[in-house]
């Protein structure tokens, strides 16, 4: 049986090019002061006209660790074997272009420990010449909970110490604070979240500025999507409480949407285009709110199609195919500059929770067909870095 979360209504998409009706296509500044928003003044039906852009920068998360909607965390099957993930790593990487990996589940519950565990992976990594982004999660200890104070400090530590490695190019600060149902998988169920984003936000650009770190962007993301009345109090919030501070501390922000799975539960092949169309039109909405122009890029944080019982392995290629394509083609009308596939391989390929089962491989690294799809994509849509000007070519022009 095929296991669906129902959480929300589903959200009627049509087609492929831009009308909308009940959401607001967002793409330039918020006027000053904007009204609160009514519940679902963001929702609705949408088309959006595709749009070329500059070409994506692509990554992936390379942990293995998925967050629950519902439990605590669960343990992989079996464990990481680095070897194994930086060959895989090596075959998805595009030649000559960036690969991006995000890392994700830095807690800061987890004190000094987790520091020096992520600073292992970052220097691993980034000395194979990839890219490094890190999520930096709020999940306090029950002490520790609404201390924004403490929390700031934690985040300028994280900057101080992560930022001097110039191949670490981003902090995502929070994870998906409007999203209130989870506190494994998101930071929103915790005393104080809203202020710890708002807060750490600053900090960290802050702190990247007065240290110096210019590769270091700063950045929060948002989950498609919580209920309207919840989704408006959110963004109200950090209208109310962050102002121009928290927005020009902003390098972009990102979306995590996994259309199919729990929200919007159910869509017939191909029918994720249209998900993903309207998860960047709401956000896009959303985010004139607290104001957040259409200038400030998103990076598509977190996006899936998991297998397992009811989801066959190419049904997860097909979903991969439809939504990497569609990142794609509206990157221009929404200002994508980023994607990150969630994620490398399984944390139990024989469970019956699709939610350990997001991997392109299985739990033993074996390569599922999206895999194999996901490298020749990224080598097809990639953007690649200008050409380097040789002897014979500097001081004339290149034909």
């Amino acid at each position: 049986m095929r296991r669906r979360l129902r959480l929300f209504p589903t959200m009627r998409v049509r087609s492929r090019h831009v009308l909308i009706a009940g959401v607001v296509l967002a793409l330039s500044p918020a006027a000053t002061g904007p009204p609160a928003l009514a519940a679902g003044a963001c929702t609705g039906t949408v088309v959006a006209t595709p749009k070329a852009g500059p070409k994506i920068r692509f990554g992936i998360t390379p942990g293995v660790q998925t967050g629950q909607l519902t439990g605590g965390p669960i343990p992989p099957r079996t464990p990481e074997v680095p070897s194994k993930q930086l060959a895989a790593l090596a075959q998805l990487r595009p030649a000559g272009a960036p690969f991006v990996l995000r890392l994700h589940r830095l807690f800061w519950s987890d004190g000094e420990s987790g520091i020096k565990q992520f600073l292992a992976l970052a220097k691993r990594y980034t000395r194979h010449g990839y890219l490094v982004e890190l999520q930096v999660r709020y999940h306090p200890t029950a002490a520790q909970a609404g201390d924004i104070p403490a929390w700031v400090k934690y985040v300028r530590q994280v900057v101080d110490k992560f930022g001097p490695n110039r191949r670490v190019v981003a902090l995502q600060v929070t994870n998906e604070v409007n999203f209130g149902l989870s506190s494994d998988s998101s930071d929103s169920s915790y005393t104080g979240a809203r202020d710890a984003l708002i807060q750490g936000v600053e900090a960290a650009k802050a702190e990247a500025r007065k240290r110096r770190f210019r590769q270091l962007t700063i950045g929060f993301n948002w989950a498609y999507r919580g209920p309207p009345q919840q989704e408006d109090s959110f963004w109200n919030y950090l209208r109310d409480n962050g102002g121009k501070r928290f927005v020009s501390s902003l390098d972009w922000v990102g979306v995590d949407a996994y259309p199919g799975t729990f929200f919007p539960p159910v869509d017939t092949p191909g029918g994720e285009r249209d998900a993903l169309v309207n998860a960047f039109s709401t956000f896009r909405c959303y985010a004139a709110t607290p104001g957040i122009a259409a200038s400030v890029p998103i990076h598509v944080e977190e996006n899936g199609w998991p297998t397992g019982p009811g989801r066959t392995y190419d049904s997860q290629a097909q979903a991969l195919q439809t939504m990497v394509q569609a990142v794609s083609d509206f990157r221009g009308t929404f200002n994508i500059s980023d994607y990150r596939w969630f994620n490398l391989r399984d944390g139990d390929s024989t469970s019956t929770n699709f939610q350990t089962q997001y991997g392109l491989m299985t739990d033993e690294y074996v390569p599922k067909p999206a895999f194999g799809l996901y490298r020749q994509l990224v080598a097809q849509l990639t953007i690649r870095p200008p050409a380097r000007q040789t002897s014979r070519t500097r001081g004339r022009g290149v034909r």
